[in-house]
Protein backbone atom coordinates (compact mmCIF):
# COMPACT_ATOMS: atom_id res chain seq x y z
CA UNK A 1 0.00 0.00 0.00
CA UNK A 2 1.76 3.40 -1.21
CA UNK A 3 2.48 6.09 2.00
CA UNK A 4 1.62 8.78 -0.12
CA UNK A 5 -2.01 7.32 -0.20
CA UNK A 6 -1.80 6.67 3.14
CA UNK A 7 -0.34 10.19 3.90
CA UNK A 8 -3.11 11.39 2.10
CA UNK A 9 -5.86 9.88 3.92
CA UNK A 10 -3.92 11.40 7.00
CA UNK A 11 -4.40 15.01 5.75
CA UNK A 12 -7.62 14.98 4.10
CA UNK A 13 -8.99 13.34 7.81
CA UNK A 14 -7.05 16.14 9.74
CA UNK A 15 -8.75 18.56 7.08
CA UNK A 16 -12.08 17.51 7.89
CA UNK A 17 -11.50 17.66 11.40
CA UNK A 18 -10.12 21.32 11.34
CA UNK A 19 -13.32 22.52 8.92
CA UNK A 20 -15.74 20.66 12.06
CA UNK A 21 -13.66 22.81 14.77
CA UNK A 22 -13.40 26.02 12.67
CA UNK A 23 -17.51 25.74 12.07
CA UNK A 24 -16.34 25.49 7.74
CA UNK A 25 -19.30 24.17 5.82
CA UNK A 26 -18.28 24.35 2.40
CA UNK A 27 -14.81 22.20 3.71
CA UNK A 28 -16.58 19.87 5.30
CA UNK A 29 -19.57 19.42 2.66
CA UNK A 30 -16.88 19.24 -0.31
CA UNK A 31 -14.90 15.98 1.59
CA UNK A 32 -17.94 14.08 2.72
CA UNK A 33 -20.33 12.06 0.11
CA UNK A 34 -23.73 13.28 0.17
CA UNK A 35 -25.20 10.14 1.40
CA UNK A 36 -22.65 10.17 4.37
CA UNK A 37 -23.35 7.48 6.87
CA UNK A 38 -22.68 8.16 10.75
CA UNK A 39 -22.89 6.31 13.88
CA UNK A 40 -22.53 8.79 17.09
CA UNK A 41 -23.32 10.06 20.12
CA UNK A 42 -25.86 12.32 18.88
CA UNK A 43 -27.86 9.93 16.51
CA UNK A 44 -29.06 8.03 20.08
CA UNK A 45 -27.64 4.72 18.59
CA UNK A 46 -29.14 4.98 15.17
CA UNK A 47 -27.03 5.22 11.64
CA UNK A 48 -27.85 8.48 10.19
CA UNK A 49 -27.75 8.96 6.57
CA UNK A 50 -27.06 12.17 4.58
CA UNK A 51 -25.20 15.70 5.73
CA UNK A 52 -28.37 17.28 7.00
CA UNK A 53 -28.08 15.69 10.56
CA UNK A 54 -24.52 17.38 10.40
CA UNK A 55 -25.36 20.71 9.26
CA UNK A 56 -27.64 21.48 11.76
CA UNK A 57 -24.60 21.10 14.67
CA UNK A 58 -22.55 23.76 11.60
CA UNK A 59 -25.17 25.72 11.83
CA UNK A 60 -25.09 25.95 15.95
CA UNK A 61 -21.36 26.46 15.68
CA UNK A 62 -20.06 29.75 17.48
CA UNK A 63 -17.93 31.05 20.10
CA UNK A 64 -14.50 33.05 20.41
CA UNK A 65 -12.67 29.84 21.34
CA UNK A 66 -12.26 27.30 18.41
CA UNK A 67 -11.35 23.63 19.79
CA UNK A 68 -7.97 21.86 18.48
CA UNK A 69 -7.84 18.25 17.22
CA UNK A 70 -5.31 16.02 17.15
CA UNK A 71 -5.10 12.47 15.77
CA UNK A 72 -3.46 9.99 17.89
CA UNK A 73 -2.09 6.57 17.02
CA UNK A 74 -4.10 6.41 13.61
CA UNK A 75 -4.14 3.02 11.31
CA UNK A 76 -4.82 3.17 7.78
CA UNK A 77 -5.80 0.80 5.84
CA UNK A 78 -5.99 1.23 1.92
CA UNK A 79 -8.01 -1.58 0.04
CA UNK A 80 -8.33 -0.61 -3.29
CA UNK A 81 -10.74 2.29 -3.57
CA UNK A 82 -11.21 2.40 -0.18
CA UNK A 83 -9.50 3.33 2.68
CA UNK A 84 -10.50 3.00 6.73
CA UNK A 85 -8.77 5.07 9.26
CA UNK A 86 -9.00 4.30 12.88
CA UNK A 87 -7.56 6.57 15.51
CA UNK A 88 -8.22 8.24 18.98
CA UNK A 89 -9.01 11.99 18.93
CA UNK A 90 -7.57 14.08 21.58
CA UNK A 91 -9.70 17.73 21.30
CA UNK A 92 -8.65 20.79 23.54
CA UNK A 93 -10.99 23.19 24.58
CA UNK A 94 -11.76 25.89 26.79
CA UNK A 95 -15.34 25.54 28.38
CA UNK A 96 -17.77 28.34 29.18
CA UNK A 97 -15.87 29.39 32.26
CA UNK A 98 -12.39 29.74 30.48
CA UNK A 99 -10.96 26.82 31.82
CA UNK A 100 -9.10 24.82 29.46
CA UNK A 101 -9.80 21.15 29.27
CA UNK A 102 -9.56 17.68 27.15
CA UNK A 103 -11.63 14.95 25.80
CA UNK A 104 -11.28 12.06 23.55
CA UNK A 105 -13.32 10.00 21.38
CA UNK A 106 -12.58 6.71 19.73
CA UNK A 107 -13.11 7.04 15.88
CA UNK A 108 -13.58 5.15 12.93
CA UNK A 109 -13.97 6.78 9.32
CA UNK A 110 -14.57 5.35 5.88
CA UNK A 111 -12.78 7.29 2.66
CA UNK A 112 -13.70 5.85 -0.89
CA UNK A 113 -11.87 7.40 -4.18
CA UNK A 114 -14.94 8.49 -6.67
CA UNK A 115 -13.56 10.01 -9.76
CA UNK A 116 -10.21 9.96 -8.45
CA UNK A 117 -11.00 12.13 -5.54
CA UNK A 118 -11.63 10.66 -1.80
CA UNK A 119 -14.81 11.22 0.14
CA UNK A 120 -15.92 10.73 3.30
CA UNK A 121 -18.48 8.11 3.10
CA UNK A 122 -19.10 6.75 6.72
CA UNK A 123 -18.01 7.43 10.35
CA UNK A 124 -18.48 5.68 13.93
CA UNK A 125 -17.68 7.81 17.06
CA UNK A 126 -17.12 6.69 20.30
CA UNK A 127 -16.70 9.16 23.22
CA UNK A 128 -14.18 7.71 26.15
CA UNK A 129 -15.32 7.97 29.52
Amino acid sequence: MPANTETEILNLTQKLLDSIAEGDWTTYARLCDPSITCIEGEALGHVVAGLDFHKFYFDLAGGASKPRNTICHPSIRVMGDCAVIAYFRLTQYVDANGHPNSRGTEETRVWERQQGEWKHVHFHRSPVK
